[in-house]
């Protein structure tokens, strides 16, 4: 076949810094969320530890790219409404920046099954996986929804079970005369070296103050106004607002 020559050919310019190739596989951007329970020592330790061995984890694979890790310290699993770093976590992943999530176990991750099924689907959506390491569930695999029902299910009974045992705990310190309140917010009341109640006279006169002039037709208002006129704190030590009784 002929050639045409007054066809030039241009070489193709190789650019600076653009060397990727073109079948080379983008790391997938991980990130963990670690959370504990309570505020005690032991647990804080534990959250420390959490936080260490997922940084570690993540990085030394060379298939990853480290995309954070989300902690919320001395929280309760119980819903997610509290958890901060969680929520912003979820925000991350929808937001495209997140691909897959690492959490200890999915006690760790929710104890309500409803929650942790409505968040792994939403997450599932954005085809962002996340992988239980107690359990061994990645969620975007085919058996994962159908392991993380049964074993959310678990979590969740697990919980309620807890929650149970504070009740009866709670219940069996009444029963004793022990009472679980925090003196320290209201007024009227303080404990003694049994943790019984101890009525605070002084205060206990503020009380009645309060129960009196309601009764006499003073509203809520006048009240506050009359114990701020003179120099009365609230429960918590603070200016303003009725004293918690």
């Amino acid at each position: 076949m002929a050639v045409n020559k007054n066809v030039m050919i241009i070489p193709a310019i190789k650019r600076v810094g653009n060397n990727r190739k073109e079948d080379e596989t983008p790391k997938l951007r991980v990130a963990a969320y670690c959370r504990v329970s309570t505020d005690s020592d032991e647990q804080a330790s534990s959250y420390e530890v959490q936080i260490e061995h997922y940084t570690e984890f993540i990085k030394k694979n060379s298939e990853w790219e480290f995309a954070g890790i989300f902690a919320d310290d001395g929280i309760s699993g119980t819903n997610t409404k509290n958890r901060d770093e969680f929520n912003r976590m979820i925000d991350e992943c929808m937001a495209g920046k997140i691909d897959m999530v690492i959490t200890k176990s999915i006690s760790r991750f929710a104890r309500n099954t409803l929650d942790c099924l409505q968040y792994i689907r939403k997450l599932k959506a954005k085809n962002v996986a996340v992988y239980f390491e107690k359990e061994n569930i990645n969620t975007l695999d085919a058996k994962g929804e159908i392991m993380l029902t049964i074993m959310a299910s678990l979590a969740q009974q697990e919980s309620q079970s807890l929650s149970q045992n504070v009740k009866l705990g709670y219940q069996y310190r009444y029963q004793q005369g022990e009472v679980m309140v925090n003196c320290s917010r209201f007024l009227g009341y303080t404990k003694d070296e049994n943790k019984r109640l101890v009525i605070v006279p002084e205060e206990a006169e503020i009380v009645k103050r309060i129960y009196r002039e309601y009764l006499e037709g003073s509203s809520m208002d006048k009240i506050k106004k009359g114990l701020e006129a003179d120099g009365i704190l609230t429960g918590a030590g603070k200016k303003g607002g009725i004293p918690v009784l």
